[in-house]
């Protein structure tokens, strides 16, 4: 029986995941998280054998929470379903350790088939996100995306800036201190050529990194 965590905040999303998963023999949805912090909470109780991942949540996201399951768990394969996909965001979570990508456009039938390819140690991306990897290597990184400018720390403390976290609160999430969070804010200013908090939430809502809520 293939174990599977979803982790989503969107809650009707993961209904409809849940639906679709347990109607396949030889799965069974075990758990499901609206955080990246309540997923490496479920994992550090109970490692599944799957996580399907979003990148847009609440907290430290998608990449970070990869990330911190893989060192506790590294058996555990990490599938982002997500619907970003465009740079960096595939390499930010193949870099971070996950062994699929799927948008969350694709059909039912490819989700059941990327869990079954990474339960063989295989590898699965989806058409449209390894034609993009492919056209990103084939690009000049500085030309392909601003965001590609940006480190995965960068990029995520970037994400929690738009979702209107404190200095303190980026600080405590990710194990900085205040002043290394000011240095991050600073870089991200001077690259992406902006000079506030608001004119980076709008870059951050223009290139999806964050979503429009309310």
């Amino acid at each position: 029986m293939i174990r599977i965590l979803l982790v989503d905040d969107h809650a009707l999303f993961r209904t409809g995941m849940r639906g679709i998963l347990e109607t396949q023999e030889g799965m069974e949805v075990v758990g499901e998280a609206d955080t990246g912090e309540a997923a490496l909470e479920l994992v550090r109780n109970s490692p599944p054998d799957v996580v399907l991942m979003d990148i847009h949540m609440p907290g430290i996201g998608g990449i970070e929470a990869t990330r911190r399951i893989l060192r506790m768990a590294p058996q555990v394969k990490v599938i982002a379903l997500t619907a970003l996909d465009d740079e960096p965001f595939p390499s930010r979570l193949l870099d971070a350790g996950a062994v699929g990508y799927l948008t969350k456009g694709c059909p039912a039938e490819e989700l059941v088939e990327a869990i079954q390819r990474v339960m063989k140690d295989e590898h699965y991306l989806s058409a449209d996100v390894a034609q993009k990897l492919s056209l990103s290597a084939l690009v000049n990184k500085g030309h392909a995306s601003p965001l590609a400018k940006l480190s995965p720390r960068e990029l995520q403390v970037m994400t929690m800036i738009a979702q209107g976290r404190t200095t303190q609160q980026i600080s405590d999430a990710l194990f900085l201190s205040p002043k290394t969070v000011s240095t991050y804010r600073t870089r991200l200013f001077d690259k992406l050529g902006v000079s506030n908090d608001v004119e980076l939430t709008h870059f951050a809502l223009r290139h999806g990194v964050v979503e429009l809520s309310g």
